[in-house]
Formats: structure tokens, C-alpha cells, sequence
């Protein structure tokens, strides 16, 4: 597993919907933001300069939300080393009183700049997520 990275996030009204809460995909729009903000953060400048990461697959699991001016943090961290180009990513959303409300599992594919082609995560690209 990865060293974990955190983010927090507060709700303002545009992400409120019609029951009062953040509608899912805001939800969807923060796991990209925690994700993105933990490639820039962690990943070599050379590697963020030449790859870039997409979507495969969410994986969302609802367990509570919050209103207009609460907020969560984000913890996300990755569960297993890479396979080929594909990266698994968990995110956890926990309230004030630090309970999991929202939980991901994402799969993520990188993707070469230069060529717009997959690419497959070499150990030191990964290196830099799984350091202490």
C-alpha cells in the first residue's frame, strides 16, 4: 500500500442538489481532484511532464453526506502495485467527526503525452508513491 495523501473539501451551494446535499457527481469531480492533486504532489516533475492519467472505472459507495459549508477530507492512497498501465486507487471522504461517508475504488490508466498511447508504470514512476 501507498502512503496516504489528503485533501480536504468543503461544500459550497453549487454542489448542493435538490435533497440538500452534494449531488454524486460532484462526489465523482473530487475523487478526480484528490487523485490529480496526489500525482502532482508525489510523482517525479520529468513523469508528470511526460504521462498524464484516465479514468477506467469508479467504483462509489454512499454512506452519508454533508450540506452547504461542512466538509470532508479526502484520504487516498494506492492498495496494490501496478499492473501494466492500470493504477487502483482508494479514496476515503470522512466527515467532521472522521466518519467514511463516501468511499472509492478507481481504476486509472496512464497514458503517454508524446504518442497519446498507454503506458505501461515502470517501478520508478511508482517509486515516488510508496515512499515513507
Amino acid at each position: 500500500m501507498s502512503a496516504p495523501f489528503t485533501l480536504a473539501f468543503t461544500a459550497r451551494p453549487e454542489h448542493i442538489d435538490e435533497l440538500g446535499h452534494v449531488n454524486n457527481a460532484v462526489w465523482v469531480t473530487w475523487i478526480q481532484d484528490v487523485a490529480t492533486a496526489h500525482w502532482q504532489a508525489a510523482a517525479r516533475a520529468e513523469d508528470v511532464a511526460a504521462y498524464y492519467w484516465v479514468v477506467l472505472r469508479h467504483e462509489i459507495d454512499y454512506r452519508g453526506n454533508i450540506a452547504v459549508g461542512e466538509s470532508v477530507t479526502a484520504t487516498t492512497f494506492i492498495p496494490d502495485p501496478p499492473r501494466g498501465a492500470r493504477f487502483d486507487r482508494c479514496i476515503e471522504f470522512r466527515d467532521a467527526g472522521g466518519k467514511v461517508i463516501v468511499s472509492a475504488r478507481s481504476t486509472w490508466a496512464m497514458i503517454e503525452r508524446a504518442s497519446g498511447r498507454v503506458a505501461r508504470v515502470r517501478p520508478e514512476i511508482a517509486a515516488p508513491f510508496y515512499a515513507a
